[in-house]
Formats: structure tokens, sequence, C-alpha cells
């Protein structure tokens, strides 16, 4: 039975939403950049540490034996939550950012110079220099995708920019300055039509919506702990077993290999193929504890809630002249951005830090989007399930009174 959505229940199980800040209770609004990590969490690479901790594959003594266990445990909950065809198509990284490093370095050897890489202006550059890489080192040419007026990808011109030279198309799930959902299905239709490889940048929409990467069909998924209420240091990377086996191998050391010697070195089988070393074990244990708690919620109760969330701040900021929000497509997730006229958004961050509520401004790692909209930076409040509509009420009130200081 899913657990109902009890926001008081729930914030007990994040001590740090109890606190202070400036002398006023804190309001957590940065959760697009990372949210907070519940007891749950916690507990689980505490608890691995102090019982159970050793390295993972190489050792046969029990300790070895069972930390490895819950390692590959956690590969498995996070192979449920994509609905992946196998463990074996989770790669664990130390983030979504280095599982996008890791497929444009698998792909070097398919780049010829002209080969094209299509991405979408509202991309985080996570999912922009990777193919700089390309670009510079290998004669590459990134070809950029708009967005319409409301902030929705404009489908007409993906389809135009894909062609028969496109080796690749990287698009976010969902913008993290926007809240944007970009159809991926459809989206990998238009990739594989001209047999490109696609990639889905899951960071933000790993913890908002739904996801099923057979239903979607993409050759990669990224996916990153922090956003998922999970900890710092791990990600992963969903890849089709023939989109791995394609790939080289991005690091070389232990654990990738099948046999070296002095003259040849053979390779493991994905994904140990893609995982060099001594893994970030604790990290990965945590990650698919925060997997068990968020999978444990009723999600449509989840998503409505934050919906609401969403609903309320947009209407109440929508009401305030000089405010522009960036980004009003249908069905965008809850993340707000915004600009206050005549005022930087740095100065309203710090303004509202005074009354305890935490919002992220400046230009979220997305600065092609911010030359679309025509501004260097603007304001983000973004929304978690443990957040409240008094939280919303605070926020607006602390804005007001920025604005009073400002103008």
């Amino acid at each position: 039975m899913a657990r109902a959505l009890d926001l008081n229940a729930v914030r007990s199980e994040f001590p740090i939403l109890g606190r202070e800040v400036n002398g006023k209770p804190l309001v957590y609004l940065d959760n697009a950049a990372s949210a907070q990590t519940p007891d749950a969490v916690l507990d689980s690479m505490s608890n691995q540490a102090q019982t159970a901790y050793a390295n993972v594959h190489r050792g046969l003594h029990t300790l070895a034996n069972e930390t490895t266990e819950a390692y590959e445990g956690a590969r498995g909950k996070i192979r449920q939550f994509l609905n992946a065809e196998s463990d074996e198509n989770i790669i664990f990284t130390k983030g979504g950012t280095e599982a996008m490093n890791l497929v444009a370095n698998g792909i070097v050897d398919m780049i010829e110079p002209g080969d094209e890489i299509v991405l979408s202006v509202m991309e985080h550059h996570s999912n922009i220099v990777p193919w700089h890489f390309l670009r510079e080192r290998h004669g590459a040419v990134l070809k950029w995708v708009p967005v319409l007026d409301d902030g929705s990808l404009d489908m007409e011109a993906l389809q135009a920019a894909v062609g028969p030279k496109t080796k690749l198309v990287s698009l976010t799930h969902m913008s993290n300055v926007l809240g944007t959902k970009v159809d991926a299905k459809r989206a990998t239709e238009i990739a594989h039509a001209v047999d490109a490889y696609i990639l889905i940048d899951g960071c933000q929409s790993g913890v908002h919506l739904d996801i099923d990467v057979q239903d979607i069909g993409c050759d990669f998924y990224v996916l990153t702990g922090h956003k998922i209420y999970g900890p710092t240091g791990i990600g992963a990377l969903y890849g089709r077993v023939a989109a791995l086996e394609a790939l080289r191998p991005y690091q070389g050391g232990g654990e990738m290999i099948e046999i070296v010697e002095q003259d040849r070195v053979t390779y493991n089988v994905p994904p140990h193929k893609f995982e060099a070393g001594t893994p970030p074990i604790l990290q990965a244990i945590g990650f698919g504890a925060a997997i068990d708690w968020l999978s444990a919620f009723d999600m449509d109760a989840v998503r409505a809630h934050e919906t609401k969330l969403l609903e309320k701040a947009t209407a109440e900021l929508s009401a305030v002249n000089g405010i522009r929000l960036h980004g009003t497509a249908t069905g965008k997730g809850p993340v707000i951005s915004f600009s206050v006229e005549g005022v930087h958004p740095h100065d309203i961050a710090q303004l509202l830090d005074r009354y305890g509520v935490a919002i992220r401004a400046g230009h979220h790692c997305a600065q092609p989007l911010m030359t679309h909209l025509g501004v260097s930076a603007t304001a983000r409040a973004s929304f978690a399930l443990y957040n409240t509509e008094e939280e919303v009420d605070v926020f607006i009130e602390a804005l007001n009174k920025a604005r009073g200081m400002l103008l």
C-alpha cells in the first residue's frame, strides 16, 4: 500500500527543515539544484558503514560479500525505477555530468568531421560542454533547436534539424530553468528515423516524472542522485545493451578489465566496463535508499501536491507588476524562473535569504537559454514534496518586501 503524503510526517524526516536562517524558519526552495536528504537515506549509508563495509566485487570474505550485495541491490532499484530491461543496463557514475561525459567519450571513434550533434537551447551545460569537446577536437557540428514562446521545445524545428549527418540527439527531459517537459518518446522516434543515437537528460525529470526507458525507447538516459533526495557524488547512466557495447571504455583501471597483460588488454562487459576503480559505494547504497523512500509514496498525490504549489506561486507572481515569468508551457514541472524589472536576481536572492527563504539566482548553467530569453540571469524557486502552501506565502511576502527595498 502506497504511503500517504502527510506533510508534517514527511517534514519530520528532514531535520534541516526545522532550522532557522537569519532568525527565520528555513523555507528551502532550491530543490532543482539539490533536494534535501531524509533520515532514511542518511541512515542507510551510516548503517552500512558501521555494520558491513568493504570494497565490492573483489573480496571473498563476508563483509565484501554483504557490501557487494547492497551495492548491486541499489543498481537493481534504479533499474526498476527506470523500468530498464536488466541491471546490466545501469552504470553507476558520480553524477549526471559524468554520465554525459562517459557517452561523449565513448562515441569519439564514431565521430568524423561534419557529423552533427543536435541539442536544444535549454540544455544544462553538462549536456552542452561534452559535445563542444567533440566539436573542438573531432570536427563535430552542433545544431541548436529553439524553444517556443511558452518555453516548450519546438518539435517541428527538431524534426528539421535531424538529418543524415546526425550522429546524436541529446535533450533534457525537463528544463532546470523553465520546468518544460520534453516529449522524449517523440524525440527518440525522430532520432531513430535517421539511425542516430539519442540521450535523454533526466536529472530534473527523475524526481518529478514516471520514467519508463523501454517505452521511451532512448539509447541513453541520465539520472543524478542528489535531486532525488539522495546523496551527492552518485548518478546513473542507463544504456541499451547495443548502445553500451558500441561505446569504448571511459576510464581504465580495476574492475573494467577482463585480462591485462604486458602487450594487450581486454575489457569487461557492461556495466563493469564503465566502472573503473573503487566506486562510490555508500553513495550508491544511499541512492538506492532514496529510490525506495520516494517510491513508497502515492506518486499521484505527490505530483498533484507539487503542481498545486507551482500553480499557487505562479498565480501570486503573475499578479505582481514588474515580474516576468520565464516558461509557461502546459504541464510543466514545479520549477518557476522569474525576473524582477530593474533588479538583479542576485540581489533578490540575497534579500530573500534574510527572511530565511532559499532560492537560486544566476544563469543556472544554461547560458544559451539565458541568451535566448534576453537576460543574463534569472531568479528560480523550485519545489519538492516536503514544501507547503504556507511556504509559498512566506516566499511571496519576502519577495514583496525585497522589491520594496530595491525599487
